[in-house]
């Protein structure tokens, strides 16, 4: 029985055939690269079976696919060989079989130098795959030559296919994440050759995209997927400096916040939220660019109920504001306070909903949470006494200000501000009852 008869009995056993893609399956002559084709799109579909997978590891179909990729000049025959792997390497008994075939490591990474987009597509799918395993200090040695990096980076910056510039920034977000030993072996060369402004080119290029006459859906999750990579370097020692002053990067970040329609993109918005809460915590020079744009402030508050299920998020929200707040109390003029109050007033019923939100979860949270929701109380507390604080202000100000054009551009409703006032002195003071109660610990550092 041949090695293909073995895998149809089995399936036929299974009685399934998980997640076949649209191939045609016929299989035809044995003949060159075309018999190759047609048998090896019949094993990357049944490879999405584990049974499958651990039965083509037992038959040898990685020293198969070890003497295709050193001889085949099919782009082709290269894609389906590093699917078929990449299928593989989803199952933990098959991922470590891949990395201790003699030879088969290096030849996938050698398959970083080939020019065909969908081969490309297939290894940086693989490669991510493979680093996150627990033999992925071996795929970092392989990986960490100045040749490999460079070419890693070559084609991030330079490819203008969407999918490829998910799967490769894929693939730089899993080295950043991955265990502190492949961390350290790859993201300092990486970092060195130019990353940060890479990821930083590649976002502004997305940016154009999405601001300009057309959005493309395909491109959302590419702009995401950047974001995320660029917010995992803002943890970064060694790279958070070189973010932190890129008045570039901020700029670009605020340009998503104060995008007008954000349903499309929601996610992006909030992981932009939560990299610029990264970057103030690094340095508070940050600020004064921040509030030099109102509608920053805006767009701010427009993403709350994006955010309603990471606490995370919503605490990097609450952050920026207390800390924009924080910046423009006792220094500020009639006029732009009357600014500030429109804005805050205008959204009275999205904070008041995220605060209900907050309090709701906090009626319901487990004992060993309470840490990390004492350091939400004191985020939101800060931030709601200063907005309380420019309300009162505010309104010991409003009538010694003469009406002006300003006043038609930034209209205040006073029920509007009634109610932001009230939810402010009510939250804040439930929320300082909880602290209270709860008895938080915690440096002088982590309190805004």
């Amino acid at each position: 029985m041949d090695f293909i008869d073995q895998i149809d009995r089995s399936n036929e056993q299974e009685g399934t055939d998980d997640n076949s893609n649209d191939r045609e399956k016929q299989v035809g002559p044995a003949v060159g690269d075309d018999s190759w084709e047609e048998h090896g799109c019949i094993l990357w579909d049944l490879a999405t079976s584990r049974t499958h997978a651990e039965l083509m590891v037992q038959n040898l179909v990685l020293e198969v696919i070890l003497a295709t990729l050193m001889i085949s000049q099919s782009p082709r025959v290269t894609e389906i060989s590093l699917g078929l792997i990449g299928n593989l390497a989803c199952f933990e008994v098959s991922r470590k079989e891949i990395a201790s075939v003699n030879g088969l490591v290096e030849v996938i990474v050698d398959q970083l130098f080939v020019d065909d987009t969908p081969c490309l597509c297939e290894e940086f799918r693989l490669l991510t795959l493979c680093l996150q395993g627990s033999e992925g200090i071996t795929w970092a040695h392989v990986l960490q030559p100045e040749n490999v990096l460079s070419r890693i980076l070559w084609v991030v910056e330079n490819t203008l296919n969407p999918q490829l510039i998910e799967k490769s920034v894929g693939f730089l977000l899993t080295i950043s994440e991955s265990q502190d030993e492949v961390r350290t072996i790859l993201l300092p060369h990486l970092v060195k050759l130019g990353l940060p402004i890479i990821l930083i080119n590649l976002l502004a290029f997305e940016i154009s995209k999405l601001v300009g006459d057309e959005r493309l859906p395909e491109r959302y999750p590419v702009l995401d997927i950047i974001l995320r990579a660029i917010e995992s370097l803002t943890i970064m020692d060694n790279c958070s400096q070189e973010l932190c002053s890129s008045k570039k990067l901020l700029h670009l970040l605020g340009t998503l916040i104060k995008l007008a329609d954000k349903i499309e993109v929601a996610t992006s918005c909030v992981t932009a939220a939560v990299l610029i809460a990264n970057l103030l915590s690094d340095t508070d020079d940050l600020i004064l660019e921040i509030n030099k744009d109102l509608l920053f402030l805006q767009g701010l508050l427009d993403i709350f109920p994006f955010a309603s299920d990471d606490i995370e998020a919503r605490n990097a929200l609450w952050d920026i504001i207390s800390r924009s707040l924080s910046h423009v109390q006792g220094e500020i003029s009639p006029s732009n306070l009357h600014q500030y109050i429109s804005i805050l007033a205008s959204k009275s019923d999205l904070i008041e909903e995220e605060l209900l939100d907050h309090q709701l979860a906090a009626s319901n949270k487990d004992q060993e949470n309470a840490t990390a929701s004492g350091r939400t109380l004191l985020i939101r507390t800060a931030a709601l006494k200063r907005i309380n604080c420019m309300v009162s202000q505010w309104l010991g100000l409003k009538d010694r200000v003469s009406p002006s054009n300003l006043m038609l551009e930034y209209p205040v409703n006073e029920r509007d501000l009634d109610r932001l006032k009230d939810c402010c002195k009510k939250y804040s003071n439930d929320f300082g009852s909880s602290l209270t109660i709860e008895g938080v610990k915690g440096s002088s550092q982590n309190m805004v």
